[in-house]
C-alpha cells in the first residue's frame, strides 16, 4: 500500500513540475508575428524594388560580384555598389569587389 502512495505522489509530482514548466516558456503573440513578417516583408519590397532600379538605370559589372555574392552595379559617377537584403545601397572598395566563379 505504501508503494502505491508513494508511487502515486511521485507520478502527481511529474505532471505538477512539467505544467509549470511549458507555462514558463515565453510565447510569441499574434502582435509580435505580424510585426515580424510585416518587416521582413518590407525588406524584401526595398529590395526588389532597389534592384529593379538599379538595372535599369545603372550598369551592372559583368564577371564580378559584391562580398555577398551578388550583382556589383557602377552608376553614372563610375562608384561601385551592390544592394544588400534590406535594399540599401552599400557602395564598396576596390578590395572588396571578387571575380565570379566560372561554371
Amino acid at each position: 500500500m505504501n508503494k502505491k502512495c508513494i508511487a502515486g505522489l511521485l507520478t502527481f509530482g511529474l505532471v505538477v513540475v512539467v505544467a509549470f514548466a511549458s507555462q514558463a516558456q515565453e510565447k510569441k503573440t499574434v502582435g509580435q508575428t505580424i510585426d515580424k513578417t510585416a518587416s521582413t516583408v518590407g525588406n524584401k519590397t526595398a529590395e526588389v524594388a532597389v534592384k529593379g532600379s538599379a538595372k535599369v538605370v545603372d550598369k551592372t559589372w559583368k564577371g564580378m560580384m559584391a562580398p555577398d555574392g551578388s550583382n556589383v552595379y557602377i552608376n553614372n559617377k563610375n562608384e561601385k555598389y551592390y544592394i544588400n537584403k534590406k535594399g540599401a545601397k552599400i557602395f564598396l572598395k576596390a578590395s572588396q569587389i571578387k571575380a565570379r566563379p566560372k561554371g
